[in-house]
């Protein structure tokens, strides 16, 4: 048998984060959204994610996420896990890390 999953849409310091996790709960804080066992895609080949990556590194080693409620967009029980993203809140646009260039030579 499956275990659940869900999908957590939430607001973060003006970004939309949609992150996975296999447990979702009232929180033990008064107005508080317990969310924990975070899912990330593991990738063992060439193509990396920078989106997952961001996520995995601010988030990776979280045991539990304690959200405001008024910071949830939505919460969905699915099927199977998706992209994660980072979206601008006010544009909807996913948010790209842009790739580091060398330094201009002066």
């Amino acid at each position: 048998m499956a275990k659940t999953l869900y999908k957590v849409t939430f607001l973060n310091a003006g970004k939309v984060y949609e992150l996975y996790a296999r447990q979702v709960a009232s929180g033990a804080l008064w107005g508080f959204t317990e969310v924990s066992e975070l899912v990330f895609d593991v990738h063992e080949g060439v193509v990396v994610d920078p989106t997952e990556e961001r996520l995995r590194d601010e988030f990776g080693n979280t045991r539990v996420l304690h959200l405001p409620m008024q910071s949830i967009v939505r919460i969905e029980e699915v099927e199977r896990k998706a992209q994660s993203a980072i979206r601008d809140a006010a544009t909807g646009e996913k948010v790209v890390t842009p790739f580091p260039l060398p330094a201009k030579p002066r």
